[in-house]
């Protein structure tokens, strides 16, 4: 594919109009909006069942409680959208590859229930990188930031494009692929993890970056 070394998410974005692109970003939205729901409410009856009997410190814990939970919820948003979006993979890949690339015999690569084990893996691991980007950035104030960004551009990344690739090979040669496209993937990763700190475009990341990682794959040069 020719053009900059960013083009695959300019690509990824010019298709937001798409229904299918639009479908998953409103699912995502919807389920994302409902686990912090109930974690919020959860943390707030958590404190305050704990505290029965002292009303005082009871409402006082259940605000901070409160605040504290939609930190947390802001903070890891971008993993548990990350994880939604992976379960509609397929569909957007399929989306991509129908508009740009109507040539592709159709996608026949690792066996599905491998597909869907690594597309949840890819969750738990930027879920995993982004609670320990959340200490280095509460230890080390600054840096940790910088930090906590370059772990969520390699998590989000090498991640989506993995799984991505696995539609049309095994786990080890789209693992090599990776390796010989580290570049594209690592800028893409970038400015989708810098997007993860943005209210309304983290909303976008688990759509674009699927989006932009199959530009990478389906790409004919290297």
């Amino acid at each position: 594919m020719s053009g900059g070394l960013l083009s695959p998410l300019a690509r990824a974005l010019a298709q937001l109009d798409d229904p299918a692109f639009l479908g998953v970003l409103w699912r995502s939205l919807a389920w994302s909006a409902a686990c912090f729901i109930v974690l919020l409410i959860g943390a707030i009856w958590g404190v305050q069942h704990v505290l029965a009997g002292h009303a005082i410190w009871a409402w006082l814990a259940g605000i901070v409680s409160g605040l504290g939970a939609a930190l947390l919820a802001f903070w890891l948003f971008l993993p548990v959208a990350a994880v939604i979006g992976t379960l509609y993979l397929e569909r957007i890949a399929r989306a991509v590859e129908r508009r740009f690339y109507p040539g592709l015999a159709p996608a026949q690569g690792a066996p599905a229930a491998v597909q869907v084990w690594d597309g949840l893996a890819v969750g738990a691991r930027i879920l995993l990188l982004n609670i320990l980007a959340l200490i280095l950035a509460l230890l080390i104030p600054g840096i940790g930031l910088v930090i906590a960004w370059a772990i969520g551009a390699y998590a989000i990344g090498r991640g989506l494009f993995v799984a991505v690739a696995m539609r049309r090979m095994s786990r080890p040669d789209a693992q090599a692929l990776y390796h010989r496209r580290r570049l594209a993937v690592l800028a893409q990763g970038g400015i989708l993890a810098l997007a993860g700190y943005i209210p309304l475009l983290n909303l976008l990341i688990p759509v674009v970056g699927t989006a932009a990682m199959v530009h990478i794959l389906d790409r004919r040069d290297g």
